[in-house]
């Protein structure tokens, strides 16, 4: 995929996201989102995807430059080998849900608008080789955007279905880019043949899980 179709990727997951939480009702913030968290956790969680650029912009980066979205994925996720070890990342990965939705007041739906606003500007305004300080490692903004867009969309799809909300159409590039991602993270996997039999509607028993 070319810089310009990824930034244009990120651009339209953006906008459904913002589209989305602007649906949400006022008697909806408390209802199930997804695992623990309820539709304002799983929002802020999400907001995460945006704002962690706004934040890695401002910070120094040193170290190698980390090639790409999945060595990114590869890295801040692990093998999953430490059961233990996934649990606090996980427990983690929830209480800063929690506390991203918290932090967005009175009116979900501007804090969400205003920060995908500034977001949006600071990323059209800067070049593919701005170098963004991830928890990872460093990189390049062109590598990084598509796990924002990743986060973004995976997300979006979250609320439709806890809101039985309509697929937006808009959302469809992202989310044929997002299906590329995952297959090259899957084939890093050590549990990459399991995932190419879900792929395929083997360990499903469902032919409508199967891409072939």
């Amino acid at each position: 995929m070319s810089t310009n179709e990824s930034r244009r990727c990120f651009r339209a997951a953006a906008g459904v996201f913002v589209d989305l939480v602007g649906q949400v009702r006022n008697d909806q913030w408390a209802l199930p989102g997804l695992g623990v968290w309820d539709i304002r956790s799983l929002v802020g969680h999400t907001t995460r995807a945006l704002s962690t650029i706004e934040t890695y912009f401002a910070q120094p980066t040193s170290g190698p430059v980390l090639s790409g979205p999945v060595e990114y994925f590869l890295s801040v996720l692990g093998d999953g080998a430490d059961a233990e070890e996934r649990r606090r990342q996980d427990t983690a990965i929830a209480e800063r849900g929690r506390q991203a939705g918290a932090d967005l007041g009175d009116d979900p739906a501007k804090a969400v608008r205003d920060l995908a606003q500034r977001v949006l500007g600071l990323v059209d305004a800067s070049p593919d080789e701005t170098l963004v300080a991830t928890p990872a490692g460093a990189m390049a903004l062109a590598a990084y955007l598509p796990t924002r867009t990743f986060e973004l969309t995976v997300h979006s799809l979250d609320l439709t279905r806890s809101l039985d909300l309509a697929l937006p159409a808009a959302l469809a590039p992202a989310i044929a880019a997002c299906c590329e991602l995952a297959g090259a993270l899957a084939a890093r996997r050590p549990n990459a043949a399991s995932l190419l039999l879900n792929l395929t509607g083997r360990n499903s028993g469902s032919e409508s899980a199967s891409v072939l």
